[in-house]
């Protein structure tokens, strides 16, 4: 296995645990807090959109296909999108994962064309004292998924639904 496969590996782990912690969840769920003050999933989903995005151009400009206006604002860090419940703010379940699969295959592709040297090459100066090399950035896309995902368990158990792995 090379840093490659490793990491296509972490992507399909991602994906994964992603479609089975999110099976059974409607458009309403989404939207639930597991705990006050913890991000809904519809938030989540949408900032690792953005997340993915953001680190993918850092390593390849140009690469990541457009958000729909006003995504990024929507799903920011800015007390006003984290704390909204109004779920016009937010996507259907179906739109997330149609912008996720877009913005995945982007990313695929920029990994399938990317050499060794330029994996092991350093990342951005904005991002290197957490993430050394554009390999890194690239494997921390999958593991961003994993990490949030875990955070949708809790809302699963709250609706009654079944451990999903």
């Amino acid at each position: 296995m090379n840093a490659k496969d490793a990491i296509l590996a972490v992507y399909a782990a991602a994906d994964r645990i992603v479609a089975s912690y999110l099976d059974g969840l409607s458009d309403a769920d989404l939207m639930i807090r597991a705990v006050p003050g913890m991000n809904h999933i519809a938030w989540q989903l949408g900032h690792l959109i953005v997340s993915e995005r953001m680190l993918l151009e850092m390593v390849k400009p140009g690469a990541s296909p457009a958000l729909p206006e006003g995504f990024e604002a929507a799903h920011g860090r800015e007390a006003d999108s984290t704390g909204s419940d109004d779920p016009s703010r937010f996507c259907a379940k179906a739109r997330y994962l149609e912008l996720l699969k877009i913005q995945r295959e982007a990313t695929k592709s920029v990994l399938a064309a990317i050499s060794d040297s330029e994996l092991d090459a350093p990342a951005p100066e904005r991002v290197r004292q957490r993430m050394a090399t554009n390999g890194n950035v690239l494997l921390m896309i999958g593991t961003h998924y994993i990490m949030h995902a875990g955070q949708w368990v809790p809302v699963r158990r709250k609706l009654g639904l079944p451990v999903a792995i």
